[in-house]
């Protein structure tokens, strides 16, 4: 077991692409049994964020690293960070193995608290908490999952349309999965979770007998 797993420690991991459904699922695991929650897609949001509002661009290695070994996790501001723009700035800025090593530490951290801890991402159970007691990887068909995000979109009022979308999804599938410093792929002893025909209570059900059996 890693020193950053405590043996006696419920540690749940959940990885999957943009738009399946991980991080809503995340969120209602952790309130059902009581621990604490990091969507770790919103440190390279906020990466992102931070090179973009200083007039950088996401891509440019050094700027990303040096807003990352800045980033203070209670100072995120998720409604600005949920926009297709911050989306597209965090994929970018992902792909950059510098910045991922910068915010591993913090990620581990988090993980490392009494009792447990739940993570979602793209490499929580490959990488960053490989000792999980549970990880799942979350997925749906790109179509369907573009649907939810062109909906969540359109609801904040954001001028987008599904083609682009989807166009964006798949971007961010082919560089998630391309990269070469922790790829999005799920870890051998994960349980997949194909959440295309689920809706959100269905999915939790499906995700709570997963954790009931391991």
């Amino acid at each position: 077991m890693s020193a950053y797993v405590r043996p006696d420690a419920l540690v749940i991991a959940l990885d999957g692409p943009a738009a399946s459904g991980k991080g809503t699922l995340a969120k209602k695991i952790a309130g059902q049994f009581g621990l604490p929650h990091l969507d770790t897609g919103l440190l390279y949001r906020a990466v992102g964020c931070g090179v973009l509002d200083h007039g950088g661009d996401p891509g440019n290695v050094a700027a990303a690293i040096e807003v990352a070994a800045k980033l203070d996790l209670a100072a995120l501001d998720e409604a600005r960070l949920r926009g297709a723009t911050m989306g597209e700035a965090a994929s970018r800025v992902a792909a950059i193995p510098e910045v991922r090593v910068v915010l591993l530490d913090l990620q581990r951290r988090f993980a490392a608290q009494p009792g447990g801890a739940v993570l979602d991402g793209r490499d929580i159970g490959t990488v960053i908490c490989p000792d999980a007691k549970v990880k799942i990887f979350v997925t749906a068909t790109p179509e369907v999952r573009a649907e939810r995000r062109f909906k969540e979109l359109a609801g904040r009022g954001e001028a987008v349309t599904f083609e682009d979308v989807l166009a964006d999804i798949e971007r961010r599938d082919a560089r998630d999965s391309s990269r070469t410093t922790a790829p999005l792929v799920a870890a051998a002893d994960a349980h997949l979770l194909d959440t295309t025909t689920l809706d959100i209570d269905a999915a939790f059900r499906a995700a709570l007998d997963i954790i009931g059996r391991r």
